[in-house]
C-alpha cells in the first residue's frame, strides 16, 4: 500500500524554475562532444572522472569543482576532466543517507523530493556556471534522468543497476556517454549485455510516454572489482584482467570498445589512498601495451577537499559523509603526475 504524501511538479516546470541559458547550453554540448570522441578513440587524452563520493554541499562541491577547473586547464592537452557530482546514493541496506533528491540537508531527516530535485539540478547549474565544467552524475533511478538531461555530460549506471532491464532501456536513449559498471558479482558476460542492449534500438514504457530510442554507441564498460559471496572484494584493473576483458570486448563486435576504470570500491578494498597506485599501475600498462591503450580510456577517482570521511553526523567542510575519498592535494598530485607520464 502507497500513502501518497506530495505531489511532484513535472520536470518541464522544474526547469523552468531553474533554467539553463544559451551559453551553459553551449558548453555542454562541446564538453559532451569531447567525451564522445575519447570514448570513440578519436580524441586520444585521458579521461578522469574526478569527485566526492556523494555530493552532498553545494558550496562545498562548488569550491571543489572550481579547483578541478583550474587544474583542468593546466593539463588539457592530456587529460580532459569531467567532475563528479552524484547526487544520488544507492544503499545496499535501504538505510542512510540517499542523497540530496531525498536529503536537501543531509543533517535533517525530513525528506522533501520536490526540493531535493531542484536542489541538485541547483547544484549542477551553479558548478558549470562558475567553473565552465559540466559534470558526470548517476543515473540511479532511469525515470529521474530527465531533471538533468540538459545539464550532464557522463552518466554511470552502477554495478548494482547494471543488470536492471529500465536502466539498460534508458542508457540506449541517453545523448550522451553512459558508463555501465560491471554487476557485483564481476560477470564480464552480463557487462558486455549491458552494453549491448544500450546500444542497440529499444521501444519501451518510459514515464508516462511509449518511446523509441536509436540506441548509443557510446555506452561502455566502467571496472570497479567484484565481491565474491562472503564479501571478499576481488580487483578487476591488473594487466590480466584488462587483457581478458579487451578480447572478450572485441569479440562481441561493440560500438566503440571503451574501458572506465574505477580506482575506488572493489578494486581499493575502499582504501582511498589506494587509488593513488590503482592509477599509476594502469597507466603504466596504457604506456607498454597496445591493447590496453586501445581499450582503457580514463579513471573514476573518488576525491574530496578533505582526505577521508566523517562521521555521521559531521560537519567538516568538504569532507565525505560516505565513502572516504583523496583529498584535494593528492589529487592534484597525482594527475599532475599522470599527465607527464601521457
Amino acid at each position: 500500500m502507497f500513502e501518497k504524501v506530495k505531489t511532484i511538479i513535472s520536470s518541464d516546470e522544474i526547469k523552468k524554475l531553474v533554467p539553463v541559458s544559451d551559453e551553459i547550453a553551449r558548453i555542454k554540448a562541446e564538453r559532451d562532444k569531447a567525451v564522445m570522441d575519447i570514448i570513440a578513440g578519436r580524441d586520444k587524452r585521458m579521461l578522469m572522472i574526478v569527485g566526492p563520493c556523494s555530493a552532498d554541499n553545494e558550496t562545498a562541491v562548488c569550491d571543489y569543482v572550481s579547483r578541478l577547473a583550474k587544474l583542468a586547464d593546466e593539463i588539457k592537452d592530456k587529460i580532459f576532466i569531467v567532475p563528479r557530482i552524484y547526487t544520488n546514493k544507492p544503499r545496499t541496506k535501504g538505510e542512510g543517507y540517499k542523497g540530496i533528491m531525498h536529503n536537501p540537508d543531509p543533517h535533517r531527516k525530513e525528506t522533501d523530493i520536490q526540493a531535493g530535485i531542484i536542489a541538485l539540478r541547483k547544484m549542477h547549474l551553479r558548478a558549470i556556471s562558475e567553473s565552465g565544467l559540466s559534470a558526470a552524475d548517476e543515473m540511479l533511478y532511469p525515470e529521474n534522468h530527465v531533471y538533468l538531461d540538459d545539464l550532464l555530460t557522463y552518466v554511470a549506471v552502477g554495478a548494482r543497476s547494471s543488470e536492471n532491464q529500465q536502466h539498460r532501456l534508458v542508457a540506449s536513449g541517453v545523448d550522451i556517454p553512459v558508463g555501465i559498471k560491471n554487476p557485483m558479482n564481476g560477470s564480464m558476460p552480463v557487462t558486455l549485455n549491458s552494453i549491448y542492449a544500450a546500444q542497440i534500438p529499444n521501444e519501451f514504457k518510459y514515464r508516462t510516454c511509449q518511446v523509441r530510442t536509436q540506441g548509443n554507441p557510446y555506452a561502455h564498460a566502467i571496472l570497479r572489482g567484484s565481491v565474491d559471496v562472503y564479501g571478499n572484494n576481488i580487483p578487476n584493473y591488473h594487466y590480466e584482467d584488462l587483457i581478458r576483458f579487451h578480447d572478450m570486448y572485441l569479440a562481441q563486435n561493440l560500438k566503440n570498445p571503451a574501458v572506465i576504470v574505477d580506482s575506488n570500491h572493489s578494486n581499493s578494498g575502499k582504501n582511498f589512498l589506494e587509488q593513488i597506485r590503482i592509477v599509476k599501475e594502469v597507466v603504466d600498462n596504457i604506456r607498454h601495451c597496445d591493447k590496453i591503450r586501445s581499450l582503457v580510456k580514463g579513471f573514476l577517482i573518488e576525491s574530496y577537499i578533505q582526505d577521508g570521511a566523517q562521521q555521521p553526523g559531521g560537519d567538516e567542510y568538504g569532507k565525505s559523509i560516505t565513502d572516504p575519498c583523496l583529498g584535494w592535494e593528492k589529487t592534484r598530485d597525482l594527475l599532475l603526475k599522470v599527465a607527464d607520464k601521457l
